[in-house]
């Protein structure tokens, strides 16, 4: 992953830029908060870890910031406040977790993995997971800025598993969903939908991954 580290403790942002650099991620590290908005704007992160107490704007007017500028990159807030309001207010403000200092660095790089899996909304109809756009009204799909012809099928089966990510789809449903009845197909039809579009999406930061016995089910990968 592409991750944007802002933290102004540099005996904590140096901890947290070594561990994840040692775990392959790409990392950058602001000090304060008046760049942010356009480092994400032009940096395409995958994550964002944001402190709250920050010198310049804080945490709190960082995160508006970004989610007013329609940025919907992935957000885990680190704060030493433990409050309940305190957490209420920036999950509310678009924070999509958190996780109270001090942390254990290995607790955030699960905690990290986790908001990247989930898919992004980015518009009415289209959404993101890791370097995967797919863009519903126009039924294209993006792999790192890069177009990937989709064949029909493809695309609705594409949709399917992400639309449910992380959680199995059985492939008789698939099989339902996808072909039509008066279609002379066979089960394994779905095996080979699943074959031409991962061979499509090598690369990407999404897997396929078969489920024996019960289907598929598409999940965000941890490649850098």
């Amino acid at each position: 992953m592409r991750i944007l580290i802002v933290e102004d403790a540099e005996d904590l942002g140096d901890a947290v830029v070594t561990r994840l650099r040692a775990s392959g991620h790409s990392v950058e590290w602001l000090r304060d908060g008046e760049a942010v908005l356009d480092w994400a704007r032009d940096g395409a992160f995958d994550a964002i870890v944001l402190d709250v107490m920050l010198p310049g704007r804080d945490g709190f007017s960082v995160l508006r910031d970004l989610r007013g500028a329609g940025l919907d990159t992935p957000v885990l807030v680190a704060t030493a406040r433990a409050e309940v309001n305190d957490k209420v207010g920036l999950l509310d403000l678009g924070a999509d977790d958190y996780i109270v200092k001090p942390f254990d660095l290995r607790e955030m790089e699960a905690r990290l993995r986790a908001v990247s899996r989930r898919p992004t909304a980015m518009t009415a109809s289209a959404m993101q997971v890791g370097d995967l756009v797919i863009d519903l009204a126009a039924r294209s799909v993006m792999v790192a800025g890069r177009p990937v012809e989709c064949g029909r099928r493809e695309f609705s089966l594409l949709e399917i598993l992400i639309g449910r990510l992380g959680q199995v789809v059985p492939k008789d449903r698939l099989m339902t969903q996808l072909f039509a009845f008066d279609d002379d197909v066979s089960i394994n039809a779905v095996e080979l939908l699943v074959s031409r579009l991962r061979r499509k999406l090598e690369g990407s930061r999404v897997d396929i991954v078969t489920v024996r016995g019960t289907g598929y089910m598409a999940r965000a990968s941890d490649r850098p």
